[in-house]
């Protein structure tokens, strides 16, 4: 009787080390935004015009000094370091139009809510959404999809600096945690790095009434996924949509390379731990382009370059020679993450995978 308790034991040990083995096999994806950042910037690094009229930039020399080099190569690896080291060796950058590489999105409108439905739907719907208010997207996205999948609840987390996130994942049916705007920690049990989040967000000044500190969003994300460890994350930074609104060329060319380091910060992690290492793929992009000359500031159908976006992949899934195309567009991110999770995700006229 004893031998056969032992035998028992070690027989569910083994079925619980072979789920976990089986579990921590299962492929990741993270969807990352970097709001507004034009296609110029990453592939050509900061723009002399801008960087030298005063309109746009304060501490002219010092933002000379820090991102300023004589070659596009030079001065986008000085602006975004991980990106054309890392991910320029193992993974793909697509977008650079002066190598006749493009992205865009296909939706009429050329800014943020049509942008994400988009993206995460993976079809653009201009009857119903174009504009940015604070309503429901009618559309079921991806992630919404997936939740309702058993291997998926419960391991899908949302980030945003944007207030209108919730609406756009349209949280109230699709019963998606989204962590944006101002929000505190969701968890039922915050950490006391939570904890210390949530007090100094509410104790930060505010520059916009709708969008908080990136800082807050990316520390809110990685906590989540040490602790929790989601299979499929979404997380939107807002900075650079937001100060480039405000002309402030300086503010945003510091803010995407303090994207760039926070990514970096996220693949580090998921290349540390054993339930992400070689499981993971990052998904990296924008919703919209913008303008150029004293149009940077603005995106929308009437200003030429707001439809030019760019797409940055990087992880298991991804195989460099498959990206032969010159024309790209963000409706086939969401096919592109269903191929990867293997979710049968197939709405009527969504885009077709990235490869």
């Amino acid at each position: 009787m004893k031998k056969m308790k032992i035998t028992v034991l070690i027989t569910l040990f083994l079925i619980i080390v072979d789920s976990n083995k089986i579990q921590s096999q299962e492929n990741k994806v993270f969807l990352i935004t970097l709001d507004g950042l034009r296609w110029q910037e990453l592939f050509r690094g900061a723009e002399w015009e801008l960087l030298q009229d005063k309109n746009y930039t304060q501490d002219i020399e010092r933002l000379k000094n820090k991102f300023w080099k004589e070659s596009d190569e030079e001065r986008r690896k000085a602006l975004f370091p991980f990106i054309w080291d890392k991910v320029e060796k193992q993974g793909v950058i697509i977008g650079n139009r002066d190598k006749n590489s493009r992205v865009n999105v296909k939706n009429g409108m050329h800014f943020s809510y049509p942008g994400y439905n988009e993206i995460i739907t993976g079809k653009p719907d201009d009857t119903r959404i174009n504009n940015n208010n604070k309503v429901g997207n009618p559309n079921v996205s991806l992630f919404e999809f997936a939740n309702q999948d058993p291997m998926f609840k419960g391991k899908i987390a949302i980030f945003g600096g944007w207030d209108v996130f919730p609406f756009i994942f349209n949280e109230e049916r699709s019963k998606l945690p989204v962590n944006a705007g101002y929000r505190h920690s969701l968890s039922s049990n915050p950490s006391f790095l939570e904890k210390f989040l949530d007090k100094f967000q509410d104790e930060t000044p505010k520059r916009w009434q709708g969008v908080r500190f990136d800082v807050f969003t990316h520390n809110y994300a990685l906590e989540t996924i040490k602790k929790e460890k989601p299979r499929l994350v979404f997380i939107g930074y807002g900075e650079t949509d937001d100060f480039a609104h405000d002309g402030s060329y300086n503010h945003y060319l510091e803010s995407a390379h303090v994207n760039d380091q926070m990514i970096r910060e996220l693949w580090e992690y998921v290349q540390s731990d054993s339930y992400y290492k070689d499981q993971t793929t990052f998904i990296i992009t924008t919703d919209h382009g913008r303008g150029t000359g004293d149009h940077w500031k603005d995106h929308y159908f009437a200003i030429p370059g707001s439809s030019e976006t760019w797409l940055i992949l990087i992880g298991n899934q991804v195989h460099p020679p498959l990206f032969d195309k010159e024309q790209y567009y963000n409706d086939q991110i969401a096919a592109t993450i269903a191929k990867i999770l293997q979710i049968d995700y197939k709405p009527k006229d969504v885009g077709s995978a990235l490869y």
